[in-house]
């Protein structure tokens, strides 16, 4: 497989302080790592000439946007209705809870309307993933 035929594309709401930012990101890949097949990673134990191991990284890339909240939101929905793309969300409420069980009873009582999403990564073919992503601003730190 060629390391352009697939993409990951991590999308930061505009108004997130960077702090946040890095955080988001870091739950999300750590969700999308989990939640892919075995092709992300091509290489995933490198030995180096002394004989110590590294954990491998994403054969692809992965590139870190940013849009507005309200454009956010439309992303995510659209990228979850395309089944070939695998999608990671970050609602605020991830923010305002601090256990597993206070953050699924929170997510639980909000219809999808109310919800508040800070990022989200989107990983598939480069082609869909372009389709939704491709006029996105890189995010950087202002």
């Amino acid at each position: 497989m060629n390391y352009e035929d697939k993409k990951i594309v991590g999308i930061i709401a505009s108004n997130v302080e960077p702090s946040i930012a890095l955080n988001v990101i870091g739950h999300l890949a750590i969700s999308i790592g989990k939640y892919s097949n075995n092709e992300i990673m091509e290489k995933p134990i490198i030995t180096d000439k002394s004989g110590i191991n590294h954990l491998g990284i994403s054969q692809f890339p992965f590139i870190i946007t940013k849009v507005k909240s309200g454009k956010l939101k439309t992303t995510i929905e659209l990228a979850k209705s395309n089944s070939n793309l695998l999608v990671a969300d970050y609602p605020k409420d991830m923010l305002d809870t601090r256990t597993d069980e206070e953050l699924v009873n929170s997510v639980q009582s909000k219809e999808k309307e109310k919800l508040e999403y800070l990022g989200a990564i989107i990983y598939g073919d480069t082609k869909d993933v372009d389709a939704i992503t491709g006029k996105f601003q890189l995010w950087r730190m202002d």
